[in-house]
């Protein structure tokens, strides 16, 4: 018989632990995962390579580039490299969230994220900084993966979109904040100390994912549960083979006549079963999300959106420079962003939630506002006064942002409860390898002119728009 206690569902968190403060942590996890974000891409810390006048003087290099003596190709690779680690396992940890406490899993990930980060600061080749990346990569995909669901769950009914918000609105806010602090560590003291801070700020949260007492996911059953019965069947199985073993020799375990090389095979095969268990398991939760259309048509919007952002990020400034002659492009596309950014997927979630959260809902916000931004952002780059296009700008990017909370929801309710993390991981898998990441490029193949560039942009968002009707 399995005793009560272990079949019963761990009980409640300690009352300290309430849904709000598990948001506010979740929220200054994924600050800080963005401030990492920001700040490798900031002057302070990626610095420049060295550079020598006609005259033959030379200025030696700074921050990560001149130190290591980087390419402009490898200097870029760094920005990227998390993006390797975060897309292979960003699935592994939603698969694996069935099988062990997905909480315990953030603290994994926050724990390879703290020593990668840490490595990166110590780092003395360009090859250790560039695995140190892809590390930090992995250590993120498991809080990416099932922080959203965590949220979710504990939110109150009436305010599940407005507290999706506030997580992702931690995203422009980090990138600023990181951009600021990389600079000013970097240029004040070393660009190996901005690391180390991140380290330090990350590692109590780390040390929180193993210490406090685990939550559950809802649609999972609890894994110690499952531990002790597979603990009482196993018992079961050793007395009822024990009867039947011989002694002939070989080396026994304890009093209960198993045959040490056989235990071995045993847990071989058992580990390989578990392995074939857990590719079938996946295969099968794939082959439902696939053909949830509902789940597939809003992820297409959303690689869509992320392939406008991620162009906007990289030509945006350089076209605003072209066209209205900006003297401090890089400053004014920022700060709209910054600003647009926060209040734009805040107003997203809470109208949500006042014209009620449910999917039908979300779609009719999802198109509104989008159609809405995509007229706006157009009609500002097609004005020759540059207020004008300020002002359209901020109001285009304010309706584009604000879809950011509505398509994750949409993301963690057209599944089942216990597919939540594996929709959010092959969701943030979809929209880097389709949207942000090739977007810069090709976009920068597509444009002849700044009008072409700007045309082509408008005609993504109206293909998103498209897609989510």
């Amino acid at each position: 018989m399995v005793p009560p206690s272990s079949s019963r569902d761990p009980s409640p968190p300690p009352s300290w632990f309430t849904p709000k403060r598990l948001l506010i942590i979740f929220c200054v996890i994924n600050m800080i995962n963005y401030v990492d974000r920001g700040a490798i891409a900031s002057n302070g810390v990626n610095g420049s390579s060295e550079t020598c006048d006609d005259k033959g003087i030379c200025k030696s290099g700074s921050g990560i580039q001149g130190e290591f003596d980087l390419t402009n190709f490898q200097d870029g690779l760094l920005s990227s490299a998390f993006m390797v680690g975060l897309l292979v396992a960003s699935p592994i940890f939603a698969s694996l969230a069935k099988s062990y406490n997905p909480f315990r899993l953030i603290g994994v990930g926050l724990s390879v994220w703290t020593l990668s980060v840490a490595g990166c600061a110590s780092a003395f080749s360009f090859w250790f900084i560039a695995i140190c990346r892809m590390l930090v990569g992995v250590g993120e995909a498991s809080f990416i993966s099932l922080a959203a669901p965590f949220i979710d769950d504990n939110a109150p009914v009436s305010q599940k979109t407005a507290w999706l918000a506030m997580f992702y609105m931690c995203i422009p806010t980090g990138i600023a904040l990181g951009y600021v602090y990389g600079g000013y560590v970097g240029g004040h003291f070393h660009w190996r100390y901005a690391f180390w801070g991140e380290a330090l700020l990350m590692l109590p949260f780390a040390v929180f994912g193993f210490l406090v007492k685990p939550l559950q996911l809802k649609g999972f059953s609890p894994v110690e549960s499952k531990k002790a019965l597979a603990s009482v069947e196993t018992v079961s199985s050793v007395t009822d083979d024990s009867k039947a073993s011989k002694l002939d020799g070989r080396m026994l375990v304890g009093g209960d006549g198993i045959i040490a090389d056989e235990l071995s095979k045993t847990s071989k095969s058992e580990s390989i079963h578990n392995i074939l268990n857990q590719l079938s398991r996946f295969a099968k939760d794939m082959k439902v999300l696939l053909v949830d259309k509902v789940y597939v048509v809003n992820v297409f919007g959303y690689i869509a959106y992320n392939f406008v952002i991620g162009a906007y990020s990289y030509w945006g400034p350089k076209a605003g420079y072209n066209i209205y002659h900006m003297k401090s492009a890089d400053m004014l596309f920022g700060g709209v962003t910054i600003v647009c950014g926060i209040l734009g997927t805040i107003s997203g979630g809470f109208i949500l939630d006042r014209m009620g959260a449910t999917i039908s809902n979300a779609f009719i916000l999802l198109s509104g506002a989008t159609f809405l931004g995509a007229i706006s952002c157009f009609s500002a780059f097609c004005l020759r006064s540059l207020y004008g296009f300020i002002v359209l700008f901020a109001v285009g990017e304010l309706l584009v942002f604000a879809t950011q909370a509505p398509v994750n929801y949409v993301c963690l309710h057209c599944v089942r409860p216990s597919l939540r993390p594996l929709s959010m991981a092959i969701s943030t898998v979809s929209i880097h390898i389709f949207g942000d990441v090739p977007s810069s490029p090709l976009v920068g193949i597509l444009q002849v002119s700044s009008f072409t560039s700007e045309l082509v942009w408008a005609c993504i968002l109206c293909g998103r728009l498209v897609d989510i009707h």
